[in-house]
């Protein structure tokens, strides 16, 4: 479906966390963060397998400890493909065994590792294996001296913090790091960015942070990062939910979708059904949602249970379908099928996994094509 509003992005430096480019208009990544003890390699590895089949593009893993930093380099060694951040707080011994163990990034704040020797040897470390560090200002540990200074968490606050941590990289000549400004109030967190965007040209790492569990976080994430993201503010992305890590990473890609910023898996648009549906909407959907879940390619499918929205909604997808008697089936703007409830869903699925697979040979041929020398073409 057409976007009717392009966003214009903030311009930013680019950075790279492993094969991830971050900012200079490189697509919004999506984050999560393992829940598992780290020192659990199999259960850790596991999970992050899990968050990146759903899709997420980098996995920050908790080093809280050298034993943990050890577990780390394993874990690295299992998923080499996977951007891995090494989340540090307190420890810079931490911080250097986790870049050598192979970290893509480290995700530490300059200013709460102690001795400007210790972060002087973090920034050695980060630069020698070419790495980024990321700024992590969180509105529930600010110093004691700016909670002095403000009273309490405000957006003032929080990016004076950031300018501290952020002058020290400076001051060590370091420039690769993004930032995040976290509150789990969204007009805080929403304001502090503002405010930081305009101060500085690094990538920023959105997040509403302890948003709450699934159903609740889900909705103030949406709303705190879509404000961010619609101004053009936002480089990678974090949805922080008290839930399964692989829920995070669907909501995060949910949202880019929403705002029409990355597209990714089946776009499935559904009437919230009423008496004049023809079909259980509800029950319909949930299935396609299953069965379809394992898809990545781009595909938008519409799900109207009536005649009333569902023609107009099932030209526009490249498959719909408007609930009759029996139900008509679009494809790519025309009716060319009809189903009965009983086979409804087995019939999209169907014409879903058809339409994928024609473009793939699509692709295919054209890149065939493409390889061809002048005397093959001919």
């Amino acid at each position: 479906m057409t976007s009717h509003h392009e966003i214009v992005r903030r311009v930013s430096r680019q950075i790279r966390v492993g094969r991830v480019a971050v900012g200079g208009g490189a697509p919004i990544s999506v984050q999560t963060m393992t829940n598992t003890d780290t020192e659990d390699v199999a259960a850790t590895v596991a999970q992050i397998r899990a968050a990146v089949k759903a899709g997420a593009d980098i996995v920050r893993v908790s080093v809280p400890t050298l034993a943990a930093a050890e577990a780390f380099g394993k874990i690295k060694k299992e998923v080499g493909y996977v951007p891995l951040v090494a989340d540090i707080h307190f420890n810079y011994k931490c911080g250097l065994a986790a870049a050598e163990a192979g970290a893509d990034c480290l995700r530490i704040n300059p200013g709460n590792i102690g001795s400007d020797k210790k972060v002087s040897e973090v920034v050695a470390c980060a630069k020698h294996h070419g790495i980024p560090i990321r700024i992590g200002v969180n509105a529930g540990s600010l110093e004691a001296e700016l909670q002095e200074k403000y009273g309490e968490p405000n957006a003032d606050a929080l990016v004076e913090s950031a300018l501290r941590h952020i002058e020290i990289l400076k001051r060590h000549n370091f420039e690769d790091f993004k930032v995040s400004l976290k509150a789990s109030e969204i007009f805080l967190t929403v304001f502090a960015y503002r405010k930081l965007a305009a101060l500085i040209d690094q990538p920023l790492h959105l997040g509403i942070t302890e948003a709450g569990g699934l159903r609740a976080g889900s909705v103030k994430s949406a709303i705190g990062l879509g404000m961010l993201l619609a101004d053009g503010i936002g480089d990678t992305i974090r949805v922080s939910l008290a839930a399964d890590p692989v829920e995070e990473v669907k909501v995060g890609w949910d949202m880019l979708k929403c705002l029409h910023l990355r597209s990714r898996g089946i776009n499935l648009v559904a009437c919230p059904s009423c008496s004049r549906q023809n079909f259980d909407v509800i029950k319909a959907v949930t299935e396609l949602e299953s069965r379809l879940d394992e898809i990545d390619e781009a595909l938008d499918l519409a799900v109207i249970g009536c005649v009333v929205n569902g023609p107009g909604e099932a030209r526009e997808a490249a498959i719909g379908v408007a609930g009759g008697y029996p139900n008509s089936i679009f494809v790519d703007g025309k009716i060319q099928h009809k189903a009965h409830n009983a086979e409804l869903v087995d019939v999209l699925e169907k014409l879903v996994r058809e339409k994928l697979a024609e473009r793939k040979a699509a692709r295919a041929a054209s890149a065939a094509d493409t390889e061809k020398t002048p005397e093959q073409a001919s």
